[in-house]
């Protein structure tokens, strides 16, 4: 089972609420009641919370729980109990009164607003199981009795910040270890992929919750508000990476597909389908027109970033890819998957395709101890960090191919490495929860240290 499904299903147990809570208007039958949890509730997840959750509360209106949706917000009560046809919500989702929701994307399915309709008219209960309840409070810091496991790290631009993933939130440290600065709190259960803006103005967190929906919140990193968050297909999103002037966005999608947005509005620009399974993993070339990304189809992708058109495939297929990164000097990237080798390539083929050639790889890597999870260039393109399942993370001269040196001490799977932009210092986030930072040249680790806050323990530092 590929490494990513397996850490979305382990976190979602440990987590998530129940799994049975689906949008399936049709799943009731023979006149049952509609379900605010299994229906209703799922479809104000998908299409309606980007906006209304306690870091963007628009209009007053709060759609992350039971009573939020009951209070309303500005213009008053968002339903009026057995009173459909007086009710704000179905006045929004049908037109009636505008701006029609949602605002800036496609009007809901006729079903799906029945199922309001039906829900107000039938009494506008809240069926949400006793056991979920907790689990459902949003704008709430988390407690943590134990360490949650990092799936993702980055460093501001000017080295002075580190965003760090945690449950529900993104937790911004000072770079040097010294403190917590912020906690940035959403509605996504999980953070995938954290990305500075190359302006160090924005801060993009993207993920979502597993079989709900995925999740790109756009952060302003000065004062930590969010600027806005854009709900994406219905499942997690992965692999966040800015086009180099800042004006673009792209993830990729557990439906298959690569998302291009506009940073500035959040407007989905392009949606590409070229891939045949999950895409975890995006990058731009240097001047920002072409894009390539990864999944689990094998291929790694290379897209006219402007119109979508599919190019080529740039490797040879050969195991399910995991991560990419994009040289930052260069038009190479390196990939890395589940065959547990690191592969370097050229977005610009030397010359014309040829059946059985592989003229776009530059080299690769010595095979690693287990399956590649995550990979990164140092700021000057001479150095490439691989993770993933193995004991260690490896760095590389990535002119040479040589092995530099060994970063060891994490138990369990790595899932984020990232280097400083300013010093000689690579960070690295895993499965124990602890974020290590170490020397990227000779391995020496530098500091230790869990990034939230536990209740039973005291923050370890070294």
């Amino acid at each position: 089972m590929n490494m990513f499904l397996r850490l979305s299903i382990l976190v979602t147990l440990a987590f998530s609420a129940p799994l049975f809570a689906t949008e399936h208007p049709a799943a009731q039958q023979g006149g049952a009641k509609v379900s605010y949890f299994r229906q209703v509730r799922p479809i104000l997840q998908r299409h309606c919370q980007g906006c209304h959750q306690p870091a963007s509360k628009q209009a007053g209106l709060l759609l992350t729980s039971y009573e939020g949706f009951a209070s309303g917000g500005k213009s008053g009560p968002s339903y009026l109990t057995g009173q459909p046809d007086q009710s704000l919500v179905l006045a929004y989702l049908k037109g009636d009164r505008q701006p029609r929701m949602p605002l800036g994307s496609e009007s809901l399915p006729d079903e799906q607003i029945d199922l309001f309709r039906r829900w107000i008219a039938e009494g506008a209960s809240d069926d949400t199981p006793e056991a979920a309840r907790d689990k459902l409070v949003a704008g709430k810091a988390a407690s943590y009795s134990v360490a949650p496991l990092i799936t993702a790290l980055a460093y501001s631009p000017d080295g002075a910040l580190l965003a760090v993933s945690g449950y529900r939130e993104v937790i911004i440290h000072r770079a040097d270890g010294s403190g917590l600065v912020a906690r940035l709190l959403g509605v996504s259960d999980r953070v995938q992929s954290l990305a500075f803006s190359p302006d160090g103005q924005l801060l993009i967190a993207a993920g979502g919750t597993p079989a709900r929906f995925g999740e790109v919140q756009i952060w302003d990193a000065l004062s930590h508000a969010m600027k806005r968050s854009v709900m994406v297909s219905s499942d997690t999103v992965f692999g966040a990476s800015f086009s180099p002037d800042g004006t673009r966005l792209a993830v990729g999608c557990a439906d298959n597909t690569v998302r291009i947005f506009e940073v500035g509005t959040g407007k989905e620009l392009l949606k590409l389908a070229h891939h045949d399974n999950w895409v975890f993993g995006t990058a731009f070339s240097l001047d920002g027109k072409r894009l390539v990304s990864v999944g689990r189809d094998r291929a790694l992708k290379l897209t006219e970033a402007s119109t979508g058109a599919f190019l080529e495939n740039l490797n040879t297929l050969r195991a399910e890819l995991n991560s990419v990164a994009r040289h930052p000097r260069r038009n190479w990237v390196s990939v890395g998957g589940e065959d547990r080798v690191p592969y370097l390539y050229t977005m610009d083929r030397p010359r014309a395709l040829r059946v059985g050639e592989e003229s776009t790889l530059i080299r690769q890597f010595e095979r690693q101890d287990g399956s590649i999870l995550a990979l990164a260039f140092r700021p000057d393109g001479r150095r490439l960090a691989v993770g993933g399942t193995g004991a260690e993370v490896r760095i590389y001269d990535s002119d040479t191919g040589r092995k530099v040196c060994s970063l060891a001490g994490h138990d369990g799977s790595v899932y984020a490495v990232v280097f400083h932009p300013k010093m000689e210092l690579v960070a690295t986030g895993a499965f124990d929860g602890t974020l290590r930072v170490f020397e990227s040249e000779t391995g020496k680790l530098v500091r230790s240290f869990v990034p939230v806050p536990l209740e039973k323990s005291a923050v370890s530092m070294k």
